[in-house]
């Protein structure tokens, strides 16, 4: 019990960092210049390139745990 409830929180902090993966990077992908940067002028924010690494790693550990849980729950 204690493990399905723990892999729903890692695909839930999943779906989160996926979407600050997309808010943060996808959205701004072909705008970088070669410093990594992209600079919105509507809002005044300045997007990192690193973020998409940040962010993408982080939800891609998640849900990689979050499925070696499951699986493991099937078999035990």
């Amino acid at each position: 019990m204690i493990r399905k409830t723990v892999a729903l929180l890692l695909l839930v902090l999943s779906g989160l960092f996926a979407l600050a993966f997309h808010d943060r990077y996808w959205r701004w992908r072909s705008c970088f210049n070669e410093l990594g940067r992209c600079y919105d002028p509507q809002t005044q924010d300045v997007f990192l390139e690193q973020a998409g690494v940040a962010w993408g790693s982080l939800s891609l550990i998640c849900l990689a745990v979050a499925l070696v849980l499951f699986i493991a729950g099937r078999h035990s």
